[in-house]
């Protein structure tokens, strides 16, 4: 729901914790008309085609945060927030916020496998987000923050869960909840949740969890970053 004016302004310019809550994702939606965003619309910073990029598919709480990591690592074209591994046909964000279609938010991500290998866009997955929560992230809650990658192919899926399993031997988490699980479909979301944190850097959800969340990683592995995202 949007916030109403008066409590958007005084959050915006006072402390988050005054107020004694964490804000939340779903707690910034603009109400506004929803409009699925066809993914033709995407385009890549180097004007590369998107058809001649390899494509992975990961989910990891908010889109939002998720599409900011990716889009800022070497290699990566573009990433598209959307919805992922639902029951339901379609998706748009209320129906997923309600948990009825079982959908995660997800995020598509394009790259060059000349630049950067399947691997180390698990490294990214993984180091940059808490994979032993179970279904949340930080202050969001719901099954559609679940911890999941979506394979297209048999060395995805192979290369996932050698990639846990390693985690799990070297007991870098005490359990992972991370799912493993083929493609059905990929719905891109609303034409207003791509390239949010970038575009409203000033909205509380953004600078108090994305924000952060980015900072962290990019304090983690500045060698996979792009030039610009240092």
């Amino acid at each position: 729901m949007m916030m109403k004016p008066v409590i958007q302004k005084i959050l915006t310019t006072l402390p988050l914790i005054t107020f004694g809550f964490i804000i939340a994702c779903s707690n910034q939606v603009p109400n506004n008309t929803i409009v699925q965003a066809p993914e033709t619309n995407f385009t890549t910073s180097s004007n590369t085609s998107l058809d001649s990029l390899q494509v992975a598919y990961f989910a990891s709480g908010c889109f939002w945060c998720v599409e900011a990591v990716f889009q800022a690592v070497k290699g990566v074209e573009e990433a598209v927030s959307g919805y992922a591994g639902g029951s339901a046909t379609t998706a748009t964000y209320p129906q997923v916020s309600s948990g009825k279609t079982k959908h995660a938010e997800s995020v598509k991500v394009y790259y060059d496998s000349t630049k950067i290998s399947y691997t180390t866009l698990l490294t990214v997955f993984f180091d940059s987000h808490d994979p032993s929560t179970l279904n949340q992230q930080g202050p969001d809650k719901g099954r559609q923050y679940r911890s999941e990658i979506f394979y297209t192919y048999p060395y995805q899926q192979e290369k996932a869960q050698a990639f846990i399993d390693s985690l799990i031997e070297q007991k870098v988490h005490t359990q992972i909840t991370t799912l493993v699980e083929p493609l059905e479909a990929f719905y891109p979301a609303e034409d207003y949740h791509q390239e949010y944190e970038r575009k409203h850097p000033e909205n509380p959800y953004v600078r108090s969890v994305s924000i952060p969340r980015l900072n962290k990683f990019k304090a983690k592995h500045p060698e996979l970053l792009k030039e610009t995202s240092h």
